[in-house]
């Protein structure tokens, strides 16, 4: 089993953006505990973070074929970004939406998702503990599915 781990803009701040929020794990340690959990599962991870919206759609395009489902922190193109939303319809790959906060309980305009209706399931509000949930939860997904 393959999985995808696609993280949008300014996660490569982690550790030290707003850690009142986000906390002060880097995304390097969120990336090594994902793959620690993800060899106790036999599963490969690939990792990405972008800053560029086109670039994360064209990272999204590039799954197709490639792997058997995704976990994606859009960041803040989770409330903005349609071009995104399109990608994810057009390549048809099961993701899990994972965020570090709770975006429900954040400022108004940080409420709304783009992808959560897309997705499997959304994991939101434990800090690096999303990734994991949301790992654990893909795959069982998939497992259920035959993945």
């Amino acid at each position: 089993m393959k999985i995808a781990v696609l993280n949008g803009p300014n996660l490569n701040l982690l550790g030290t953006r707003e850690p009142n929020i986000y906390g002060r794990t880097a995304l390097a340690d969120i990336e090594r505990s994902v793959g620690v959990r993800a060899a106790e599962h036999g599963v490969a991870v690939t990792w990405s973070q972008t800053n560029h919206e086109g670039e994360f759609v064209e990272m999204i395009q590039g799954l197709a074929g490639k792997v058997d489902g995704a976990l994606i922190n859009a960041a803040a193109f989770t409330h903005t970004s349609l071009a995104i939303r399109d990608t994810l319809l057009a390549v048809e790959i099961p993701f899990v939406e994972v965020h570090l906060s709770n975006i429900f309980a954040r400022e108004e305009k940080r409420r709304q998702s783009l992808l959560a209706d897309l997705a499997v399931g959304v994991v939101a509000g434990f800090g690096p503990q999303s990734y994991l949930l949301g790992l654990d939860a893909l795959i069982a997904y998939l497992v259920d599915r035959g993945g």
